[in-house]
């Protein structure tokens, strides 16, 4: 399954919609302004909120939370010690499962793995829109909408480590 993601320079309170790959919308990234805490919901073609993403507030490292309903699904932060290349860890809500992410995040090619196996390919040297990129859910039985939560969550971080963002 691959889906397509137009961004515009990111920022918290901006929106965009990510496209199937035959062009039709199926998730709005909808970002929310004016809160304590960077937060965007995940939202259907309907409007209806299928996954919330926020910062967790008063953590040592920056740390993303990814929940469905109120039930909390995965928790990302930066691995300490990724000197050449961007990697974070996934840590699903089961607490044993941990998602690796890793690559060149601020140029949108990096990929999504669970124990070597890749999940999903993040890149745009598929696309020749400008400021697109590419999600390719590799694993059929993954999930879409988690996968590209947490892509849009070390974009985020990794964005703001580096000042791009607010």
């Amino acid at each position: 399954m691959r889906f397509e993601v137009r961004e515009r320079i990111f920022a918290v309170g901006e929106d965009y919609w990510i496209e199937d790959e035959n062009g039709r919308k199926a998730f709005l990234v909808d970002g929310k302004a004016m809160r304590l805490r960077d937060t965007f919901e995940l939202k259907g073609p309907d409007g209806r909120v299928l996954i919330d993403i926020h910062e967790k507030m008063f953590s040592l490292r920056d740390t993303m939370v990814i929940e469905r309903g109120d039930e909390e699904l995965a928790r990302i932060k930066r691995k300490r010690l990724s000197l050449l290349r961007n990697h974070y860890r996934v840590r699903l809500a089961d607490g044993d499962t941990e998602l690796d992410v890793s690559g060149k995040i601020l140029d949108r090619e990096f990929a999504i793995e669970y124990e070597g196996e890749l999940l999903a390919e993040i890149s745009r040297r598929w696309l020749r829109v400008r400021d697109t990129y590419g999600v390719n859910v590799v694993r059929e039985d993954a999930d879409p909408a988690l996968l590209i939560a947490v892509a849009v969550c070390v974009i985020h971080l990794a964005e703001k480590e580096r000042g791009v963002v607010d």
